[in-house]
């Protein structure tokens, strides 16, 4: 087959299996927002490097439809081989051009023996074991020596030299005081001064068991990223090295920068460009749970980096490169030191709301930013110490009463119409529940094997890892795996024995005799899937309103009502107290803090401006009107803009993702009947002025590629707007569809 028509094949193929997948995806989650979309290349080679890798093989697939929706481009991802070889996932992968990754921790393997440090400080990288043979075929220069894993950690190591069969020399000494207390002979939670003891004293060094793993040749992966990117395609990168569900970032590998280099040196007309992308989840494990994608600035390569790389000075060239992309990655990623952190966060970012506005998605995602960058600069704050123990002691109160923050405002309603709206719940949940029925008993089956097989799952990954704490990163992966297999396996058995009974006796008489049986079975391949997608649908919104039932109980409860009054007061003291600490230490972290709010302040008083529609010359030489008129307000989301529509004044070309025009709408079709639009309200999502690089080369790079994209983005654009009427809408993450139902019929 000639390349052009293998390409125009590979191409059909990868359409339809995303087409496919996206269905599967927008079943899954609940709502997917890319951000930003703008910002990737139309044209070129792109080296998308995504992170944090939260769900294993899902984030691929969201990764994908997006980039193919918003920039009409293809991404061939890096696949660990352990991956490759499983049969489904092996085979998906390649229908989409994805390239097999060896990895050398995937295929390590317990090893004889012990080892430990004879000399720690003197030659910390001298390795010697007992009852060791590290003259042994598993053993070579480039391979890893493995620690056993302490609070999912394992340390390593790499065998630079082989110096006997009970002796090894590493490249660099192992890291950590953990590693150095598993040497010792010691147990990783023993005292310094224990570990003091055992480096110091006489006795031999008890050591402790190991792990080797063989070294990996990547060759042949370069090449193969190296062929695309001169073909001008597009390779995605996870450069964690494989998934987690840790809240904070892992170290990237160094493959992205040497992937980066190296297509640059091999042909330096490439223009090869990274593009930071930030995977935001809220539940990622989770069913119907949500997502925030997005996009960051490109990275281009600087040419004296790759000087350095063609002379020679590669150590210094990656180093360089990666930690670029890591504070890329920072500006559009979550990152909290740990999980009980990331809940305090999230807890502040509800409460902190005083004009009680609901935000849309990617606000939430940037306010939370925020938070987390304030709390890491004063978190040794009087202030912020006493507002985190009263926050947490909110939250304890919350899960004690079984309630969730956004219910406490219920204890402002009276009691009849408590009374009345508990009894509308009640019979609304009785009737989804009959429409739930049917589904529920026809596809049990892959619900209880999806939960079971995820959770068996998950406990084979969280044994065979040293990152994963709970391994929650591949539950979603197995969920949708059993579902994919088990599903269409229950539609073609019950069509079978559906077909049968009529076949048979006509299902006891109750179908005609003129009924054909080609209707009968058309019938049940329709009937069947429908049932499922009624079960998902209508369970989604009976579990919401059942999570809304006791609350409401507990407002008429005599001797729990007053608690939930004196809650919603503890609530309102804990909003202002966090709303005046933002307002006093904001513009002490964020120079332009009352320039760039999210929410807008509630003290603020002042009519709105005159509205100013003077004409102003134009910064970049465009005598184009387009650009040389702004309405006073930017325009409402929902609407379609005109060719004769303006740019508003307070929107700049650095933040133009903010613009209602240019904002990436979530593409997931499933809305909310309750959903409104939050797009009206103006909210700006413009990073404040120290998570924004600042260098007047970044500022004219933003201006010429979005004046380089702008005729086209203009055009399709407006081709999507007219096919997808509410593309604007958002929804809170801590607001389930019925919850906001409730607020509006109360």
């Amino acid at each position: 087959m000639p390349n052009r028509g293998k390409q125009t094949y590979d191409n059909i193929v990868y359409d339809i299996f995303l087409w496919v997948f996206t269905i599967v995806v927008d079943l899954f989650f609940r709502e997917i927002h890319p951000r930003s979309t703008w910002r990737i290349p139309r044209k070129g080679p792109i080296l998308f490097v995504a992170a944090p890798h939260a769900n294993q093989f899902v984030d691929p697939l969201i990764l994908m439809r997006t980039v193919r929706h918003d920039a009409r481009r293809r991404i061939a991802f890096l696949v660990a081989e352990k991956s490759m070889r499983r049969k489904f996932v092996g085979t998906m992968a390649s229908l989409v051009g994805a390239v097999p990754v060896g990895r050398a921790l995937d295929l390590k393997k317990p090893a004889q023996g012990i080892i430990y440090i004879p000399d720690p400080e003197g030659d910390p990288t001298l390795v010697r074991g007992e009852n060791t043979n590290f003259e042994d075929s598993q053993f070579m220069k480039g391979g890893l020596l493995v620690l056993p894993s302490f609070q999912n950690t394992a340390a390593n190591a790499e065998i630079a030299e082989i110096l006997g069969p009970n002796e090894i020399r590493l490249k660099k000494p192992f890291k950590g005081e953990v590693a150095e207390k598993q040497l010792a002979g010691l147990d990783p939670k023993a005292s310094d001064s224990d570990l003091a003891n055992a480096n110091g004293g006489e006795k031999p060094k008890k050591g402790c068991k190991f792990s080797v793993a063989p070294h990996v040749d990547q060759h042949a992966v370069y090449d193969a990223v190296f062929d695309r990117v001169a073909e001008g395609g597009c390779i995605g990168i996870f450069p964690e090295g494989g998934s987690h569900d840790r809240t904070e970032l892992l170290p990237l590998k160094a493959g992205l920068a040497i992937m980066a280099l190296g297509s640059l040196a091999k042909n330096p007309d490439c223009n090869v460009t990274i593009v930071p992308v930030g995977m935001n989840y809220f539940n990622a494990h989770k069913f119907r749970s949500r997502c925030v994608i997005e996009f960051g600035q490109p990275i281009s390569i600087e040419q004296d980096l790759l000087e350095k790389y063609k002379a020679g000075e590669r150590r210094e060239a990656v180093g360089q490169v990666l930690n670029e992309v890591q504070d890329a990655l920072k500006s559009v990623t979550l990152q909290a030191p740990d999980y009980d952190t990331l809940m305090l966060i999230q807890a502040v970012r509800r409460l902190y709301n005083p004009k009680g506005k609901k935000l849309p998605l990617p606000a939430v995602v940037e306010l939370q930013r925020r938070f987390l960058k304030g709390y890491a600069e004063y978190k040794d704050d009087p202030r912020v110490m006493k507002t985190r123990k009263a926050v947490l002691d909110y939250n304890t109160q919350l899960m004690q009463l079984g309630i969730r923050d956004h219910q406490v405002s219920y204890a402002k309603f009276p009691w009849y119409r408590v009374v009345a709206f508990l009894l509308y719940r009640l019979a609304k949940l009785l009737i989804l529940s009959i429409a739930v029925i049917p589904g529920l008993v026809f596809f049990s089956p892959v619900f209880i094997a999806g939960k079971i097989i995820s959770i068996k799952k998950s406990k084979e990954a969280l044994a065979a890892s040293s990152v994963k704490i709970k391994a929650r990163d591949v539950v979603a992966t197995w969920k949708i795996m059993v579902s994919l297999a088990l599903a269409p396996a229950l539609n073609i058995i019950y069509t079978i024995i559906g077909s049968y009974w009529t076949y048979k006796n006509r299902v006891g008489g109750r179908v005609p005799e003129y009924v054909p049986m080609w209707f009968v079975i058309l019938f049940q391949i329709i009937l069947f899937p429908s049932a499922c997608f009624a079960a998902l649908r209508f369970g989604e919104i009976g579990m919401d309103i059942f999570k809304s039932i006791r609350p409401l109980v507990l407002s008429l409860n005599p001797t729990s009502s007053n608690t939930l009054v004196k809650l919603r007061e503890r609530r309102a003291m804990l909003q202002a107290a966090i709303t005046d600490i933002v307002d006093e230490l904001g513009p002490e972290l964020f120079p332009d803090f009352d320039k760039q709010r999210i929410v807008p302040d509630a003290k603020a008083e002042g009519r709105p401006k005159t509205p100013d529609y003077r004409r102003r010359p134009s910064e970049s030489g465009d005598n184009n009107e387009f650009f040389s008129f702004t309405p006073a307000t930017p325009p409402s989301p929902t609407t379609s803009r005109r060719p004769g529509d303006h740019l508003p004044r307070n929107e700049s070309f650095q933040n133009i993702g903010s613009v209602g025009f240019f904002n990436s709408r979530p593409s997931t079709p499933n809305r909310s009947r309750s959903r409104t639009n939050s797009g009206a309200d103006g909210f700006k999502l413009t990073r404040l002025t120290s998570l924004t690089s600042t260098k007047e080369s970044e500022s004219k790079s933003n201006l010429e590629e979005v004046s380089k994209n702008l005729h086209e983005a203009l055009r399709e654009r407006r081709g999507r707007r007219q096919s997808e009427g509410n593309a604007f809408e958002f929804t809170n993450d801590d607001e389930s569809e019925e919850e906001e139902g409730t607020k509006k019929d109360m």
